[in-house]
C-alpha cells in the first residue's frame, strides 16, 4: 500500500511517453549526447571524452529489491518520486537492445536528466540500438540530483530507480541484474562472467572448438583472460564473446548481454600485459570515467587521483579478439577466478566441488564494490553481487546444469602463492587456459592438497607452483581454510548437503 492508503499504480505506466512528452528527448544520436555532455568533458590526447563523476562505485549498501527485501511505504515513495521527477524536468530517453539470443533478448529504456547526458552517452555505447518500435521489457530511471542515495528494484515489473548517484555503473548493472533474473526464470542461470570461444588443435591433432566461461569479481583478471588472444596462430584462434554478464541456458548455450561495448577497469592498464584493452582504451572511440587526465589531455592509467575504480567504455570493434557474435553455442569449461594464496594456479573440480566453488565465490574486495574494503578477502556467491532470489538455490541449479551438460570446471588462481613469494602472471594463466582447451594437461589427484592438480602443463614448469612449497605450516593453514569454508556453506539453508560436503 502507498502512503496515501491506496494500492500503488503500476510504475511503468507512470513514466513519460517519449512520443508525447514535451520534456523528453527521445533517442538522440551519440554525437548529440556528447554535445549535451560537453559541459562535463575533458578531451583526452586521443580525442576521446573523459568525465569525472561524484560517485565512483556502486552503492550496494543502499540497494534493495522487492524479492529479497521487505519493501515498505518509503520504498514505494522513492519509486513514485523517481517517476514524478522524470515527468517534471528535461529528460533523455534511450532505447537499447540487450542480448541477441532468441531466449534472452530484451528492449531496455533508460531515463536520465539532460544535465547528466554523459551517463546516457556511456550507457548507449555499451548496448546496441533497439530495432523498430515496441514497448520496453526493462526500465531504469536515474536521477543523480535526488537528495538521498537509494537504488530500488522491482524485478518482476522490470523496473529500477537509481536515485542520488551519478555513477554509470548503476545504469549498466540495473539492466544486467534483471537480465540474469530473467535467465533464471527461463530455467537457466545468470552469470557474472565472461565468455570465450577457443578453436585449437587437440591432443589427438584434431581441431576442436571449446566454449570457456570465466567467473570472477571485478579486477581479478576476468576481462584480461576473456579478451586475451592466447597468442594463437592459424588454424587456432580465440575470440571473446562477452566480458561481464551472460546467461547459461538449459540447452548449454550461453547468451550474451552487451553487444557494443565493454566497461573495463583501467587502473594500471598496461600496454604489454593487456595490449588489446590498452589499445581500445586509447582509441578516439573510448569514453573515460574517473581516469586521471591532465588539463592538456594527457592520460595516466596508473594515477588513482579520483579512484582506483577508474573505467573506460571501449568498443568491441576495437578488440581483435572480440567476435562478431556475442552468444556461445555451447559451454564446455568454467573457470572460477580466485586470488586465494592457498590455491594452486589451477585445479580441476568435481560437479559438487564446482558448486561449492560457485557458492564460495572467493576473491578480493575491489573499489568497484566497496572502496573502503578494497584488498580484503571476501566471498560472494557466484562472484555475482547481483543475484536476486535464494543464493543457495543458485548453487543447486549450477550443480545440476554443469552435470547435465557435462561441463568441466576449474578454479584458477590469478594472484600469487603464499606470502606473495610467487606471482602467477598473465603468461602462466593464459598458458593454462590454452592447454586446458587443447586437452594436453596431465592431471593427478594430490593427497596433500586434496585437489586434482596438473602433473604437467606444456610450456610451463608447473612443479615450481606447488602450493605447499610456498606456504609455511601449509597443512594447518589449509585445514583452517576448509573449516571456514564449510561453516560458510552451512549458512545457506537451501544448499544441498552433498555440495557442503564437497568443500575443498
Amino acid at each position: 500500500m502507498s502512503e496515501t492508503g491506496t494500492e500503488p499504480r503500476p510504475f511503468v505506466r507512470e513514466l513519460p511517453d517519449p512520443d508525447a512528452a514535451s520534456n523528453v528527448r527521445y533517442d538522440p544520436s551519440l554525437e548529440e549526447l556528447r554535445e549535451l555532455a560537453a559541459h562535463e568533458e575533458t578531451t583526452t590526447e586521443f580525442g576521446s571524452p573523459s568525465y569525472v563523476s561524484e560517485f565512483r562505485s556502486r552503492s550496494a549498501d543502499r540497494t534493495k529489491n522487492a524479492v529479497d527485501h521487505e519493501f515498505d511505504d518509503r520504498d514505494r515513495a522513492l519509486l513514485d518520486d523517481a517517476v514524478f521527477r522524470a515527468s517534471d524536468r528535461e529528460m533523455i530517453c534511450l532505447d537499447r537492445r540487450m542480448g541477441r539470443h532468441p531466449e534472452a533478448t530484451f528492449r531496455c529504456r533508460l531515463f536520465v536528466p539532460v544535465d547528466h547526458a554523459r551517463i546516457a552517452l556511456a550507457w548507449a555505447n555499451l548496448f546496441e540500438p533497439a530495432e523498430g518500435d515496441g514497448e520496453p521489457d526493462l526500465y531504469t530511471v536515474q536521477d543523480p540530483d535526488y537528495d538521498e542515495t537509494a537504488i530500488r528494484v522491482l524485478p518482476d515489473e522490470g523496473v529500477t530507480a537509481v536515485l542520488g548517484s551519478d555513477y554509470t555503473g548503476e545504469a549498466k548493472k540495473s539492466f544486467l541484474r534483471l537480465f540474469m533474473y530473467r535467465i533464471k526464470q527461463r530455467g537457466g542461470l545468470g552469470l557474472h562472467a565472461g565468455s570465450k570461444r577457443v578453436r585449437v588443435r587437440g591432443e589427438d591433432g584434431d581441431r576442436r572448438t571449446v566454449g570457456q566461461v570465466f567467473m570472477g569479481l571485478s579486477a581479478t583478471g576476468k576481462s584480461t583472460l576473456t579478451s586475451h588472444g592466447c597468442w594463437l596462430e592459424d588454424p587456432e584462434d580465440a575470440a571473446m564473446l562477452q566480458d561481464d554478464v551472460c546467461g547459461l541456458l538449459p540447452d548449454g548455450s550461453v547468451a550474451g548481454s552487451e553487444g557494443q561495448g565493454l566497461f573495463i577497469k583501467t587502473i594500471g592498464l598496461d600496454a604489454e600485459e593487456q595490449p588489446e584493452l590498452h589499445a581500445a582504451a586509447t582509441d578516439e572511440s573510448a569514453i573515460l570515467e574517473n581516469v586521471a587526465v591532465d588539463d592538456d589531455g594527457t592520460v595516466d592509467f596508473d594515477d588513482d587521483r579520483y579512484t582506483s575504480n577508474s573505467r573506460a567504455i571501449v568498443q568491441r570493434e576495437q578488440l581483435e579478439s572480440a567476435d562478431e557474435e556475442i552468444d556461445l553455442a555451447r559451454i564446455d569449461q568454467v573457470f572460477f577466478i580466485t586470488r586465494n594464496p592457498l590455491m594452486p594456479p589451477v585445479a580441476k573440480l568435481s560437479e559438487e566441488q564446482a558448486a561449492a566453488a560457485f557458492m564460495l565465490g572467493e576473491s578480493i574486495e575491489t573499489s568497484a564494490g566497496d572502496p573502503s574494503r578494497a584488498g580484503e578477502s571476501i566471498r560472494v556467491v557466484g562472484t555475482n553481487p547481483f543475484i536476486i532470489g535464494s543464493e543457495g538455490e543458485e548453487g543447486n541449479v549450477f550443480r545440476d546444469l554443469v552435470a547435465s551438460l557435462d561441463v568441466d570446471c576449474y578454479v584458477i588462481n590469478t594472484g600469487y602463492l603464499g606470502e606473495q613469494s610467487t606471482d602467477i602472471g598473465v603468461e602462466e594463466s593464459v598458458t593454462i587456459l590454452t592447454e586446458t582447451a587443447r586437452g594436453r594437461i596431465q592431471w593427478t589427484d594430490d593427497e596433500r592438497t586434496g585437489l586434482t592438480i596438473p602433473e604437467s602443463v606444456p610450456g610451463l614448469a608447473i612443479e615450481d607452483y606447488y602450493v605447499p612449497d610456498h606456504v609455511e605450516a601449509y597443512d594447518e593453514a589449509v585445514a583452517e581454510l576448509r573449516a571456514e569454508r564449510r561453516e560458510y556453506l552451512e549458512s545457506f539453508a537451501d544448499l544441498r548437503d552433498e555440495i557442503v560436503d564437497a568443500v575443498y
